[in-house]
């Protein structure tokens, strides 16, 4: 034992350079270790209607509108979610609710998580009309789809097409997935017209408030054939004639009850990513967790250390130990 430490003692530089030489390679060829943890697993689904078009929000003192207004918002809850965080991306539409994206690790996928986002428009939908409630009981069956937790964060302005009455409303009291469903409210609360575009996505007026004839709060059912918007489709003739639209949080708030889920405003804060992130880890995944940080910290206390026997053996003037005389 005392040969070995008298070893270590004449060879003290040695031993900590090659430390330092096996940190290093472990930090590049070993930087993970598989540990199974509670993570986040965020559903982020946009609402796609034509109604997100409405400009009535503001970034950087520009008016945007709802949809863009979404992205944002997405974009920001990923740059905001740690490593190890996991993220998908569907789109409502109709009374459906499509995934585009299974769950992808946030920093390893982040340009493609990011660029699926960018991607998101009114174009996407398949058919007109929204029904939201019909959208819930489809998000209760993806979630079955997905096979793990995740907590889906709706993005949606909450404007129905046709709107919610006697007739047709849907019972929602035997969905499950309230629990792990947080409506976003995405838009402002004074009424806006609805611009209309056609199938090259160019404006052309503002949707009518005929919305018999219309589904302003989707995408209209003469979307299901777009040749039929050539060469422009039809739109309001007079301000007065406009179809009108707004936040309307109020029927969020309920069906968020009804549910037993949750809502929040959507808002560039730092307080609603703040709470996003607070939201509890909804799954348990084997992720990989990052090692480096403790090797490279190790290595350059290594070196550090190799400097200390030269440090105690400095002798400082008699002026420094024992104060100017």
């Amino acid at each position: 034992m005392n040969k070995c430490i008298s070893i270590l003692k004449s060879h003290y530089e040695s031993v900590l350079l090659i430390a330092v030489v096996l940190l290093l390679l472990l930090a590049i060829y070993k930087p993970q270790i598989q540990l199974k943890q509670d993570v986040h697993n965020y559903l982020l689904i946009a609402d796609v209607s034509q109604s997100m078009n409405a400009q009535d929000l503001k970034l950087n003192n520009k008016a945007v509108s709802r949809m863009d207004y979404t992205k944002h918002l997405m974009k920001r809850v990923v740059e905001t979610s740690s490593c190890g965080t996991y993220i998908s991306l569907g789109v409502f539409a109709a009374e459906n609710v499509g995934l585009l994206l299974m769950p992808l690790e946030v920093c390893a996928n982040y340009d493609v998580i990011t660029d699926s986002i960018d991607h998101l428009e009114w174009r996407m939908a398949w058919r007109g009309n929204s029904r939201l409630s019909f959208g819930i009981k489809s998000a209760e069956g993806m979630f079955d789809y997905l096979n793990i937790p995740a907590t889906m964060l709706f993005f949606t302005d909450g404007d129905e097409a046709p709107k919610v009455n006697a007739i047709n409303k849907l019972d929602l009291s035997s969905v499950q997935i309230g629990k792990n469903l947080l409506f976003v409210g995405v838009g402002g609360h004074q009424p806006v017209p609805v611009p209309r575009y056609n199938s090259s996505n160019k404006w052309v007026g503002y949707w009518s408030s005929d919305t018999k004839e219309n589904s302003a709060g989707a995408v209209g059912d003469t979307y299901s054939d777009t040749s039929k918007d050539e060469p422009d489709p039809i739109v309001a003739y007079a301000e007065f004639d406009r179809y009108l639209s707004q936040l309307d949080s109020d029927y969020l708030k309920q069906v968020s009850v009804e549910i037993k889920g949750g809502y929040i405003e959507g808002q560039d804060s730092p307080e609603f990513y703040s709470y996003i992130q607070s939201q509890k880890p909804s799954a348990s995944f084997v992720t990989a967790y990052s090692l480096k940080w403790l090797y490279l910290t190790l290595a350059i206390l290594m070196v550090l250390l190799i400097y200390v026997p030269d440090m105690r053996s400095i002798k400082l003037p008699s002026r420094f130990r024992y104060g100017r005389q």
